[in-house]
């Protein structure tokens, strides 16, 4: 599962000056390339929430390392991170139907790679391949409503594209769960990925008939140094962080972590120079001189690195620690899930126009007491813990998700001046997925770190219960900073009419 919608970060940074004429009402074609770019959007989400369900067997399966098995989420999720904004600025310079379709294909191919994969690098790679294309797919989506669409219709797609949003993350580890535990064909975990290649190959003929092509007339340039340099950085940090429990803590992994911050700050440097000579940095760092908006990008990483850590923990606490099947775990996830979506629909078209702020602050507390309360229910009930146990702890997580998820991008960005909303929206974006990969690196100190040292004096489901608790104290710990920070958001949304609070 996922914390968020991946939203199309750069898709509104080409939308404020599309080149093609809305099509006429009567063109019907638009409705088709509206069911294929929103199938797109349904399946980057679904393959993102689908995954965590099958780790288990996967592990099994492959005999992939815990470190591995964190490279199959967090490869996807920094690959997909990284390459947002570069991958919004192609379609802008080269045509947004043609990325889109050469994303789709991508994607697809890598789906087809991961349900193949002879071994844990194989599929770690491929994973790695379907997060760079999805970052090359999804920034075009919004952009291509936009031109697609005349304005009076754009409320109403909007609403289309956050149903099948809502019902991709509802959807998701159910299908994964039917999938794996089904073993159809004998292929176990493999269908998970092998159900994109019939909808991907749809998708890329209907979409190369029905959609439309359009650039933007001023698209900034690329900076693939800026990308490189920042690629660099993280990777600097993520890779030592994930695989240094495997490898004893070498002290290589603690030069590179320390020598990563010397890295990200000759990629600061580099975007002033950059800003300087052709206004085209990869990150628009002026932004983060507005207060709202750096705190805002500081609840992005905080909250992507919690929920990150708990969604990953979560699947291995039901399914190593208390034996559930893939099933059994999918099902018990659902009341989060619908309790996530119904509190989205709430906080954005009543609750949030009328309390502002406090919103959000009350769905921090509120995942910080079903964070709490997860925690009580495994320490007290132990191995024995049984679903319906879990159902308050559920609804308050997935509740208290859905109030901060939704209304979370408006309030960051409100304050935002309108010539830099696209930039914005990117580095918005794009730290939500680096926060994801964040936690799922620093679940090798959380988790495992802790599972290695308490299996060698407990049973191995008594191993991950111990390595659970101790992961939830860091979840809470994220919550209670997200919530700090939260008060450094505008107290409203600004509107046209309104002042800034």
């Amino acid at each position: 599962m996922t914390t968020t919608a991946p939203a199309p970060a750069e898709a509104a940074e080409a939308a404020p000056a599309p080149t093609a004429t809305p099509a006429a009402p009567a063109d019907r074609r638009r409705w088709i390339a509206l069911a294929v770019i929103l199938t797109a959007s349904a399946m980057d989400l679904i393959d993102a929430t689908i995954v965590n369900i099958a780790i288990p067997s996967i592990r099994q399966d492959t005999g992939a390392s815990f470190s591995a098995l964190q490279w199959v989420t967090a490869g996807y999720a920094l690959a997909f991170a990284i390459g947002l904004i570069t991958g919004g600025r192609l379609g802008d310079i080269y045509g947004r139907k043609r990325l889109f379709l050469l994303g789709m294909a991508g994607f697809t191919a890598a789906s087809a790679l991961c349900g193949l994969a002879a071994g844990p690098g194989m599929l770690v790679g491929a994973r790695v391949l379907q997060g760079a294309m999805a970052a090359l797919m999804v920034p075009q989506v919004l952009a291509i409503i936009h031109v697609s669409f005349p304005a009076h219709e754009r409320g109403k797609v909007f609403g289309m594209f956050g149903a099948v949003i809502g019902l991709g993350a509802v959807c998701g580890p159910l299908i994964g769960a039917l999938l794996t535990e089904g073993n159809l064909l004998g292929l176990e975990w493999r269908p998970i990925f092998l159900i994109n290649l019939p909808v991907g190959i749809a998708g890329i003929l209907l979409g190369a008939r029905f959609v439309t092509e359009s650039r933007a007339p001023r698209a900034l340039r690329l900076d693939l140094i800026g990308t490189a340099l920042a690629t660099l950085g993280l990777l600097m940090l993520l890779y030592p962080l994930t695989q240094g429990r495997e490898s004893g803590w070498p002290l290589w992994g603690f030069v590179s972590m320390a020598a990563s911050p010397l890295v990200l700050a000759v990629f600061v440097r580099y975007e002033r120079a950059k800003a300087r000579k052709d206004g085209s940095p990869l990150v628009e760092l002026s932004l983060f001189q507005l207060k709202t908006f750096a705190a805002g990008v500081g609840v992005q990483l905080t909250f992507g690195a919690a929920s990150g850590l708990f969604f990953l923990i979560w699947t291995l606490h039901m399914q190593l620690g208390l034996g559930w099947g893939p099933l059994h775990a999918g099902l018990t996830g659902l009341p989060f899930s619908l309790a996530c979506s119904a509190a989205a629909g709430m906080s954005v078209q009543k609750l949030v126009p009328r309390f502002g702020r406090k919103v959000l602050q009350a769905g921090a507390l509120i995942m910080l007491t079903g964070a709490l309360l997860y925690l009580w229910d495994a320490g007290h009930y132990g191995t024995a813990l049984q679903s319906w146990q879990m159902i308050p702890a559920m609804l308050l997580l997935g509740g208290g998700m859905g109030l901060i998820v939704a209304p979370i991008t408006d309030s960051v960005l409100s304050e935002v001046p309108a010539e830099h909303s696209g930039s914005a929206s990117g580095i918005f974006n794009t730290t939500g997925q680096l926060g994801m990969a964040l936690g799922l690196g620093l679940s090798s100190v959380a988790f495992f770190g802790v599972a290695d040292g308490a299996g060698a004096q407990a049973a191995p489901g008594a191993a991950f219960l111990q390595a659970t608790t101790h992961s939830l104290w860091w979840v809470s710990g994220g919550l209670v900073i997200v919530f700090g920070l939260l008060f450094l958001l505008p107290k409203r949304v600004r509107t046209p009419d309104a002042p800034a609070a």
